[in-house]
């Protein structure tokens, strides 16, 4: 029988820590292992190629440390690797091996917020163009429709922790000014982004009254819940310690500078190579 290890969740940076904080809000017992790809960040606007190869060789890595399930908490590469992985690299390693993503659990929800049927969605250049939002909502709300809208300067701004300054005001009322040229009607606002919760207040203001602003970690963290619930084979290999250890693949010192930003408590991380 497989040994228990942790659950492992991915991105290319400091975003995926959003997602893993509800994670372990709402599922405190098992254990998590973070790992930020900073060397290569970030991944928003590399081909589908690279982000490809970078997140198989992350995933390869966890698989290596004993994580028997992996949680993609980047919309980039659950957007440009996650279906290859799945569907190509999975069936050729023995064992229960599972990495998830966080689009289809988004996909699955995010039309019960919206009263209009108009969907906005924010994102990366990348999650953009692969269209991969659009294609999701509507196998589970076709009568949905979906308007997105790159906004490349947000995760720059954050992760200089340039987020709370008058610039960030500047460019998230253009990105979200631009959202609602393409549809006056929108009443839902998808963060498509795990970066994006960091500007949540600034979304907010500038946003239309009444337009629901939705990040998604608490939807993946439900998600997940739901998951091992239906899933006990794969629990039941999901160790249950309460810890959580995390890892980079640049500095650990700048990770841990400003990954508090991210994860709402300071952390210790250990640098590794990929």
């Amino acid at each position: 029988m497989q040994k228990p290890f942790s659950i492992g969740v991915f991105d290319s940076g400091y975003g995926g820590l959003t997602v893993l904080k509800e994670i372990v809000k709402a599922l405190p017992q098992y254990d998590y292992m973070y790992l930020g790809d900073n060397a290569r960040a970030p991944y928003g606007n590399r081909s589908f190629e690279t982000v490809n190869e970078y997140t198989k060789e992350c995933v390869d890595w966890f698989f290596e440390q004993g994580c028997h399930l992996v949680i993609l908490a980047c919309n980039t590469a659950s957007a440009k690797a996650l279906r290859n992985i799945q569907q190509t690299h999975l069936p050729t390693i023995e064992g229960h091996k599972r990495v998830l993503g966080v689009i289809r659990p988004t996909a699955e929800v995010i039309g019960n917020f919206t009263q209009s049927k108009n969907i906005g969605v924010l994102a990366t250049s990348g999650t953009v163009q692969s269209q991969s939002y659009s294609l999701e909502i509507k196998k589970f709300f076709p009568d949905v429709n979906v308007y997105q809208q790159a906004c490349p300067m947000w995760v720059p701004l954050i992760e200089n922790n340039a987020h709370h300054s008058q610039g960030a005001d500047y460019f998230v009322k253009e990105y979200i000014h631009a959202l609602e040229k393409q549809n006056s009607n929108i009443d839902c606002i998808l963060l498509a982004c795990t970066h994006f919760p960091l500007l949540m207040e600034k979304i907010i203001e500038h946003s239309p009254v009444d337009t629901k602003i939705i990040a998604q970690g608490e939807i993946v963290a439900a998600s997940l819940k739901d998951y091992l619930e239906r899933h006990p084979e794969i629990e039941m290999l999901c160790s249950k310690d309460s810890t959580r250890t995390f890892y980079t693949s640049d500095s650990a010192e700048d990770f841990d500078k400003h990954s508090s930003i991210f994860y709402g408590e300071s952390i210790q991380s250990t640098h590794i190579k990929i």
